[in-house]
C-alpha cells in the first residue's frame, strides 16, 4: 500500500466501535441549506430577506463491500455495523427528552478532519451471491447530518500527504477491469485508462490480489 493512502472509517460514539470501509469512496456529496425567508414589503419587487439560521451540513457517501474471496456473508462481516448507526440504542437515553435514539457517529478520512453526525438514511443493494444465497457484494448509500459544528469541514483532499487524488484498488475474485472502472470512475469505458496506467499486458485477465494504481482521470 503506497505512502499516504488512508482508509476512511466511522466511529460509533455510543460504544467507540470503529467501522472500517473496504474501499474508499470515489466521491462524496456535501450540501447545506441556509434559513433565509422572505418578508413581504409593500411596494417592493422582491420583499426583504430575513436570516433564520443555518441548517446542518449533510454528507452523502456510496460505499462498496466485497467478500467474494473469503465467501463470508458481506453483511455479517461489514455492513451490519453501518446499519447499527441507524438503530435506536435502547440502553442509552437523552438527558433532556429521556428517550432513546440511534447513536451519534464520526466519519474520518485522513488526519485533517472529522465529521460528527447522525445517520439520516441508509440503503444497501446486494449484487452478488453464493449458490446458497449468501450475499458477498454490496453497495451502501448512507447519508449523514452534522450534529456538531467543529469549524472545519471536509472540503480538502482526504488523501493529503500522499500523491494528490491517487487511490489504489486490490482486485478481488470475479472482478473485471470494466467493473472496476465503473465502480471507481463512474464509467466502464475508463478500463483502458486503468490498463495504460498499470502497464497491463492482458487487461482481460487481471489476477485477484493485484494492486491497481488509480490516478485521477485526465481533463477531457
Amino acid at each position: 500500500m503506497p505512502d499516504g493512502f488512508i482508509k476512511a472509517w466511522f466511529k460509533n460514539l455510543d460504544n467507540n466501535e470503529e467501522v472500517r470501509v473496504m474501499f474508499n469512496p470515489t466521491e462524496y456529496t456535501i450540501s447545506k441549506s441556509v434559513g433565509w425567508t422572505t418578508k413581504a414589503d409593500t411596494g417592493s419587487n422582491i420583499g426583504k430577506l430575513e436570516f433564520k439560521g443555518g441548517n446542518p451540513i449533510e454528507l452523502k457517501l456510496k460505499l462498496q463491500f466485497d467478500t467474494s474471496l473469503s465467501g463470508k456473508n458481506v453483511q455479517d462481516e461489514h455492513t451490519k455495523k453501518l446499519w447499527a448507526l441507524s438503530m435506536v440504542n435502547k440502553s442509552k437515553k437523552d438527558a433532556n427528552t429521556k428517550k432513546s435514539s440511534p447513536p451519534k457517529c464520526e466519519f474520518h478520512w485522513g488526519g485533517g478532519w472529522s465529521f460528527e453526525a447522525v445517520v439520516t438514511s441508509i440503503s444497501e443493494q446486494l449484487t452478488m451471491f453464493l449458490p446458497d444465497g449468501t450475499p458477498i457484494r454490496s453497495q451502501v448509500d448512507i447519508s449523514l447530518k452534522q450534529s456538531k459544528d467543529p469549524g472545519k469541514f471536509p472540503f480538502q483532499n482526504p488523501t493529503s500527504g500522499g500523491v494528490p487524488g491517487h487511490r489504489t484498488h486490490v482486485v478481488l475474485e470475479s472482478e473485471t477491469l470494466d467493473w472496476i472502472a465503473a465502480s471507481e470512475y463512474g464509467e466502464a469505458r475508463h478500463w483502458r485508462y486503468i490498463a495504460e496506467q498499470n502497464n497491463l499486458d492482458n487487461p482481460m485477465q487481471v489476477p485477484p490480489g493485484a494492486i491497481l494504481q488509480l490516478p485521477p482521470l485526465p481533463q477531457e
